[in-house]
């Protein structure tokens, strides 16, 4: 089972805003002493003021894990965002101080790996730097392809060309040196893990060629960072087993909603199915998974669900709650 539910209260200090290309804000974070050990892979939940109240966004630590003097982040301008990155580019300023829960990482690199493949499009390659230092720590075998659309849209130049591996970095752009998917990518191997994030599109292309070139769908990591989910579907009834409650889900709101109406609460985070806060165990019930948080092995055991988006197929969830 995956790590859901450590998390650590922290203020910290905004010690630096560096606004790169690609309408990425990059963000220095520094706390009195030194910060809690971290994993490359792992993020962190940031709270977000907005003008429709408090949100809670996770971003993925991209500095060298082993430095535990800083986090650093990267967070993009996303105009089709639900307005906690635009409020956050709108806010956020050097020396002041933001709340944070965390670190959390559902995305940790497999060391056992005898080679890594790392991609990362766009934004997505901020976890893909924090591993790409881990391994360099490790003196492991690993690759990391940076995909963007143009090399002026390429944020962290100057961190990849400082970095002590750049020798292990490729960098395509798609308006003119685009990514040759099927030569990038290694032959299929028990010991060679691929990891990818970025863009759903860009995801579901790394993942879907790779799996058809024979990779081990275990072998091939993923995180999402948003997710266009429908939450929607027919009614059905939820019972809170703990809590002795039960509550009919309607057919557009969400289990997490239904249940907080009885003064049920699951905590929620994303709202989208990708950051694995909502995650609740299933003890009934045919479960219909709309979430890009479970593996697919989670999915077939059917014994969680992420209660901010996914439905039931039965007519009935029991959930030890």
């Amino acid at each position: 089972m995956k790590d859901m539910h450590d998390t650590t209260p922290l203020v910290l200090t905004v010690a630096k805003r560096l606004d790169d290309r690609g309408d990425i804000m990059r963000l220095t974070l520094t706390a009195d002493g030194p910060l809690p050990e971290v994993t490359a892979g792992a993020h962190i939940d940031l709270l977000v003021d907005t003008p429709e109240g408090p949100l809670w966004r996770q971003y993925s630590l991209a500095g060298d894990p082993a430095d535990r003097s800083a986090w650093r982040l990267g967070i993009l301008r996303d105009p089709a965002s639900r307005g906690g990155s635009i409020a956050l580019h709108q806010l956020v300023k050097a020396g002041e101080k933001v709340h944070v829960e965390g670190p959390r990482n559902h995305f940790a690199l497999d060391h056992s790996a005898l080679k890594t493949v790392l991609f990362g499009g766009g934004i997505g390659v901020t976890p893909m730097l924090a591993m790409a230092w881990e391994l360099h720590a490790k003196g492991a075998d690993f690759t990391l392809h940076y995909c963007t659309r143009s090399a002026d849209r390429m944020a962290f130049a100057d961190l990849i060309e400082t970095a002590p591996f750049k020798d292990r970095i490729v960098v395509h752009h798609d308006d003119s040196a685009p990514l040759d998917l099927q030569a990038a990518l290694p032959a299929p191997d028990a010991g060679t893990h691929i990891y990818v994030c970025g863009p759903a599109g860009y995801m579901d292309w790394v993942i879907q060629t790779a799996e058809n070139a024979g990779h081990r769908q275990k072998n091939v990591h993923r995180e999402y960072f948003s997710a266009d989910v429908d939450a929607s579907g027919e009614t059905f009834e939820v019972v809170a087993a703990q809590s002795g409650i039960t509550v009919t889900v309607g057919p557009d709101e969400t289990i997490a909603k239904a249940l907080a109406r009885e003064g049920v609460k699951i905590e929620v985070k994303c709202e989208e199915g990708i950051c694995g806060t909502c995650v609740t165990d299933v003890l009934e019930g045919e479960i219909d998974h709309r979430d890009q948080f479970l593996t697919e092995e989670e999915r077939e055991e059917g014994e969680m669900i992420c209660a901010c988006c996914s439905r039931a197929c039965s007519d009935r969830l029991v959930l030890d709650i």
